[in-house]
């Protein structure tokens, strides 16, 4: 077993790994900013180190300074947790030519699964279906204007480095190709310091499904039930549940057996997700997140599975137990990320003092979480503060349980996206599990004497 894990992020992410080391005995190490030196990932760990000022890219993102707090504290590995450089397969190889453990794959299939293009190829190799579009890159317009008379529009311009949205346009005819391209590029090499774009076959109406997978480093593979990540806002997803509403059990098993395969042709080991579109009875893969997911509760709830303590494991050598009970799920489990955002105003972030903090409690209720009453929200860093993560033995009593989990929930000093995740479970379509990519869009957020409504139909302003 590992003797000292430094933990290379920070908040909730960084609290749920500095658990998991302390139940299995490993020594943790916490990295922090001096915008985090209240904070409880910095408090809880065995050890602290900081390293640097409030800026990601002076701290959290400061790849001398996080070697050096490993080395000055004698850590034998690193994990990344998600965002920051969890999926950064330059971090990776440093840390192999150091003699760290990263916690995840090696930096090579970092690398190839962070190239959407790549990661593309590789899926179709092992058999996965992927969305009709260009084979490679396309760098000109004339290349998109190509694949769209040969797959027909509308098209989705894509970067191929990207993600969460960013280099990403969706083009109605010929005619819009060439601003769309010129300004998806833009946006991707601003963002990711890559300008590279592919494009596929924009799929209307889609469902968002991801299959949880874990690899030992002897080939064992272990892949999970999916979820359903539909609910989304300018795509960044905010209500993630499993199993998908209303998916067929074949269905379910393809998934399941074309992530295994695509697993298995990569020589993987740790914990990963394979994502999926999935509209009317096909599926298509679109990419791999070489990494722990936000979301991972909602498979841990329903499978009675450690994600984060069988990553732990691996890392240190040992083959995965997981029970091939694991694969069926146990009930019906959903989880609403709670972010420092005002849905009144646009969504507009938050950053300030946490004056109450009463998380729900309760059967079948788990929060993640970082915050405390008196602790300052510092206005840098990712706007989550909490994951609300409910459990019943069905859909139906899962939604009312996750309706008086929200209701319980107190946070108050700033706002929160607490009323809008209320407003989607009193919505007629979603408790039918009639969800969808356009969720959101299809609907206006109304303020109706201090209630949040959502109304089918309405402009999109969520």
């Amino acid at each position: 077993m590992l003797g000292k894990v430094l933990v290379a992020n920070r908040g909730e992410i960084a609290l749920r790994v500095i658990r998991a080391c302390r139940e299995l005995g490993i020594r943790s190490v916490a990295v922090y900013s001096t915008a985090d030196a209240d904070s409880l990932h910095h408090e809880l760990a065995d050890e602290s180190v900081c390293i640097g000022p409030p800026p990601a890219a002076s701290s959290y993102l400061n790849v001398p300074a996080i070697i050096s707090a490993a080395e000055l504290t004698g850590a034998d590995a690193i994990h990344p947790g998600y965002g920051f450089l969890a999926e950064n397969s330059r971090f990776a190889e440093i840390c192999e030519r150091v003699g760290l453990k990263f916690v995840g794959p090696d930096s090579r299939t970092i690398a190839l699964m962070g190239d959407k293009v790549a990661a593309r190829a590789a899926a179709s190799r092992a058999g996965v279906p992927v969305t009709p579009g260009s084979d490679g890159l396309c760098r000109d317009v004339a290349e998109v204007k190509r694949v769209g008379a040969e797959v027909g529009y509308p098209l989705v311009i894509k970067a191929s480095a990207g993600g969460g949205g960013k280099g990403m346009r969706v083009v109605e005819s010929e005619a819009e190709v060439a601003d769309a391209y010129m300004s998806a590029s833009r946006e991707a090499g601003a963002n990711f310091g890559d300008g590279s774009v592919y494009v596929e076959r924009f799929l209307e109406r889609l469902r968002h499904v991801e299959v949880q997978v874990l690899a030992d480093s002897s080939g064992t593979t272990v892949t999970f039930p999916e979820r359903d990540c539909s609910v989304q806002r300018r795509y960044q997803k905010l209500i993630e549940e499993s199993p998908a509403p209303g998916l067929p059990q074949e269905i379910r098993d393809s998934l399941m057996a074309a992530s295994e395969d695509l697993i298995a042709s990569l020589d993987y080991e740790g914990a990963g997700t394979v994502e999926f579109v999935y509209s009317g009875s096909e599926f298509y893969f679109i990419e791999m997140n070489t990494r722990l997911q936000v979301e991972h509760p909602v498979t841990e709830m329903i499978t009675g599975v450690d994600i984060v303590a069988e990553q732990l494991k691996v890392a240190s050598g040992e083959r995965l137990e997981v029970s091939d009970e694991a694969r069926t799920p146990n009930g019906h489990a959903m989880e609403f990320r709670i972010n420092s955002e005002d849905p009144r105003r646009n969504f507009l972030p938050q950053a300030g003092l946490i004056e109450v903090y009463n998380p729900p409690g309760g059967p079948g209720v788990r929060v993640d979480s970082h915050l405390y009453a008196g602790y300052t929200v510092p206005p840098h860093y990712d706007s989550l503060l909490a994951k609300l993560i409910v459990h019943a033995r069905e859909r139906g009593a899962t939604i009312s349980r996750g309706l008086r989990a929200l209701d319980e929930f107190a946070i108050s000093g700033l706002e929160t996206t607490l009323p809008l995740h209320l407003a989607v479970l009193e919505d007629e379509e979603f408790r039918r599990g009639g969800v969808s990519t356009g969720f959101l869009a299809e609907r206006e957020l109304r303020d109706e004497g201090g209630l949040l409504r959502l109304v089918a139909g309405g402009s999109p302003s969520a």
